[in-house]
């Protein structure tokens, strides 16, 4: 990402196939997390599924700038 910053995510829907959203933009950080994954510790609280996270002292923070996204619904693009 240091090289090239340009980068894209893609999420789709469990129960539609044919539901997604697509972002792309450019990595403006990545940054440590904290020695006890502070960070990610926070996202598994939100959404109620907490777990040991062995691996805390490799976690990073990726703040991303979005440039373009692409929603799409029953098949059809909702926004490009």
């Amino acid at each position: 990402m240091a090289h090239e910053p340009r980068v894209a995510l893609s999420m789709a829907d469990p129960a539609d196939q044919y539901r997604f959203l697509e972002v792309r933009g450019v990595v403006e950080s990545v940054e440590d997390d904290t020695a006890d994954a502070a960070f990610y510790r926070s996202l598994q609280e939100r959404y109620g599924n907490v777990y040991p996270i062995q691996d805390a002292d490799v976690r990073v923070v990726i703040t991303i700038r979005p440039e373009r996204y692409v929603a799409v619904r029953g098949g059809s693009v909702v926004r490009d």
